[in-house]
């Protein structure tokens, strides 16, 4: 590869990256998981701390996670390490939110109003849509939130790097919600859950895979000062 050639290849990575919501049951191989692991802890860090801390769950354990998450969403038993607000996102943030839920439920036939269909479907998210694995990242005990852009980069980096591989993804914050379940399913005793990461090979016959959610233009995002 070239110089010239990266950033086509920077391209088709970055872009090619989507949340990916219906999966293969066929897993990873375990030489895979290490290799992108591996590859993810390459991510930057205030001071090098790299303080994320990292589950990567399969198999029976995988399934007995899915299954305490489900029991404890029938039982509205939530237990979140970091406050969440629905009016946290206003003005543009929330349309984009809004367009984005527009077309991921467009493309599984579910209505604005079919309240029943999208609690049905939330629940689905909790077996990691189908994923034959779920990568959950935690931080340190006493983590707060700058801390958080720290495992944020760790996160994408990982997002990144799965893609190289060609395995699929969706972060999913949902699964913060229920923080105390995760930490007693697997044994974690001190470390507060950010987010997970559910992966593995895309189902493309499904069409919620098939969606496409747009991008701010530049000019909504970014200012440049000369």
């Amino acid at each position: 590869m070239t110089t010239a050639e990266l950033p086509h290849h920077a391209e088709e990575l970055i872009r090619g990256r989507r949340a990916t919501r219906a999966f293969l049951p066929r897993p990873v191989p375990e030489e895979t998981l290490r290799a992108v692991f591996t590859l993810a802890g390459a991510a930057p860090s205030n001071s090098n701390t790299q303080p994320w801390h990292v589950e990567v769950v399969s198999g029976a354990a995988r399934d007995r996670l899915s299954e305490n998450l489900r029991a404890a969403h029938a039982s509205k038993r939530m237990s979140l390490d970091f406050p969440y607000r629905d009016d946290m996102y206003s003005g543009p943030y929330e349309q984009r939110r809004r367009s984005a839920g527009a077309a991921m439920y467009g493309a599984l036939g579910i209505g604005r109003e079919d309240h029943a269909e999208r609690e049905a479907f939330n629940a689905e998210s909790l077996d990691f849509y189908g994923a034959p694995h779920v990568a959950l990242l935690f931080m340190p005990p006493n983590a707060e939130e700058r801390m958080a852009a720290d495992v944020g980069m760790y996160g994408q980096t990982l997002l990144l790097a799965m893609t190289a591989y060609g395995i699929a993804s969706c972060p999913q914050g949902l699964l913060s919600f229920y923080a105390d379940t995760i930490r007693e399913s697997l044994g974690v005793t001190d470390r507060k859950i950010l987010f997970g990461v559910s992966f593995g090979y895309a189902d493309t016959s499904a069409p919620v895979n098939g969606i496409t959610v747009p991008r701010a233009p530049l000019h909504e995002t970014t200012r440049f000062h000369a």
